[in-house]
């Protein structure tokens, strides 16, 4: 024991000086080189320099130029990048603690719901009353009672079934009604700017049914007063059926907020206006909007979160929505079982901004909808007089189709956007999959069909469907793979040609 001790102890003594001797070392080359060294070397210049003829002077100031340019450039390199460091981990640090007081929170929140509890137990304590029998009480009235078989629960949705009662849900088109894409965005853009003083551009509306066309959940994001709100609200006076507005509250945790809930005191469904316009769209034809204003002041995934996943189903029969458990005689004539069907001719247009007052929206979200940004307000339009159309949603869904099966991607475009796929993927760790992949080939047939380009479609696409998620990368290090990707553009599409993917490009290296 003694002698392992001893041999220990020089061990670690001599694994110290040898440390130290290191790190005497390094400091000793450092005085060296500008103590010495450099003294040296200006010495040998200035001995040197006694023999110099003015096309050496010429040269030796070149060169020095040169090396200071170089020591230059390498002193601003490890600025930039120990810059970068220190605000990359000072983000890190700032995520730790913000996720630690969110902790703090939450077991907070659960003390004070349990002290809630308590204190609610003393208060029916001092009225004389027993919580355990009350509940007891209560269950055995529940059962003794039977509700009113003349009187429906659901009041909103009765009135619907009263309102509809008897009439023949058809669509009459009119022959001049009868029109193409291109024609229903020319249409579009005139009835709005002369009917409701509202100006957009052809791209935009051209967007937005292509949109349509893609998917049931459209988001419409953007700065304040470019019309994300007024867009939609147009488009239901366009179609003669106004959209529904629900204004979304900071406070929706879940669905019950969005539909309703089953009072189990009064045996009544409090029933939401959503609900009230969701079920009066499975009795019509035509095209139906719902408009979820500022969608994002509450997590979509909270209260949204089953409409995510059903409308994802491929066979639209099992768009089916639970609203109460069981079914009950006098149940309003399209709710099934307790269920909803949710009828392909509605869709949900939900606005956003990105403040301080709203939630980011996920990828969860971003990938099952369509998205349009709208940051600029459209110059104002002298169009002639023009009326609203009447088009059923057969008709606008075989335009959608018609579209896909005349106007499909070309060969070379898919070329380009799988060569522009591996680059990202192997660049920026991103790739898309089957979902967007299938989005993509619904959009741009669609787009060209109301008078676009193929390659302005997939710039759309790709802007907002791909290099959005470059906002959850550490884009301080990626700078020189984003110029690549910018080059690569250019050469698969043509210089003059991606600008929006090279605008937002261009905006995610200004942010960092």
């Amino acid at each position: 024991m003694v002698e392992f001790s001893r041999y220990y102890i020089d061990f670690i003594l001599e694994l110290l000086s040898n440390i130290g001797s290191f790190f005497k070392s390094v400091f000793k080359a450092f005085a060296d080189f500008f103590f010495n060294d450099v003294k040296s070397y200006m010495n040998d210049l200035i001995d040197t320099s006694k023999n110099f003829t003015m096309l050496d002077w010429v040269v030796a100031a070149i060169v020095l130029i040169i090396n200071l340019a170089f020591i230059t450039f390498l002193v601003i390199k490890l600025y930039q990048w120990l810059r970068r460091y220190i605000r990359f981990t000072h983000r890190e640090v700032e995520k730790d603690e913000l996720l630690e007081e969110i902790s703090i929170l939450n077991m907070k929140t659960a003390e004070l719901v349990e002290e809630k509890n308590k204190i609610l137990a003393m208060k029916v304590s001092q009225l004389g009353l027993q919580p355990d029998r009350f509940q007891e009480d209560y269950e055995a009235e529940e059962e003794e009672s039977t509700p009113d078989i003349g009187e429906s629960r659901f009041v909103k949705l009765s009135e619907v079934d009263e309102e509809y009662r008897g009439r023949i849900p058809t669509v009459i088109m009119e022959p001049e009604d009868m029109i193409g894409l291109q024609e229903l965005v020319e249409r579009f853009v005139n009835f709005s700017a002369s009917q409701l003083n509202l100006y957009y551009s052809k791209k935009i509306i051209s967007a937005f049914f292509a949109g349509l066309a893609t998917s049931k959940i459209m988001i419409l994001e953007g700065i304040s007063g470019t019309g994300k709100t007024s867009l939609p609200y147009a488009m239901g006076k366009f179609f003669n059926n106004g959209a529904a507005i629900v204004s979304v509250q900071p406070a929706w945790r879940d669905r019950a907020e969005l539909f309703g809930y089953l009072n189990e005191f009064t045996k009544k469904f409090n029933e939401s206006d959503f609900l009230r316009h969701v079920y009066e769209a499975t009795y019509r034809e035509d095209i139906c909007l719902i408009i979820l204003d500022e969608m994002n002041l509450a997590r979509i995934e909270y209260y949204f979160a089953e409409f995510l996943s059903i409308l994802e189903m491929p066979n639209s029969d099992e768009w089916k929505i639970e609203v109460v458990p069981n079914e009950q005689p006098n149940d309003p004539k399209n709710l099934i079982g307790g269920k909803l069907t949710i009828p392909q001719n509605l869709w949900f247009i939900g606005t956003a901004n990105r403040d301080d007052s709203t939630f980011t929206i996920t990828d969860k979200v971003y990938d099952r909808a369509a998205t349009i940004e709208m940051n600029v307000k459209a110059p104002y339009i002298d169009a002639p007089p023009t009326k609203a159309v009447t088009i059923s949603f057969e008709y606008l869904d075989n335009l959608f189709n018609k579209a896909e099966k005349e106007y499909p991607l070309s060969p070379k475009m898919i070329d380009s956007l799988n060569r522009l796929d591996v680059f990202i993927t192997s660049k920026f760790k991103v790739t898309f999959g089957n979902r967007i992949m299938k989005q993509i080939r619904r959009f741009v047939p669609v787009f060209v069909a109301c008078g676009r380009s193929e390659v302005e479609g997939l710039d759309f696409m790709v802007a907002r469907k791909i290099l959005r998620k470059f906002e959850a990368l550490n884009l301080a290090f990626l700078q020189e793979e984003i110029d690549q990707l910018t080059d690569l553009m250019d050469r698969l599409f043509g210089k003059d040609m991606f600008e929006e993917s090279k605008l937002y490009l261009e905006e995610l290296k200004r942010s960092y």
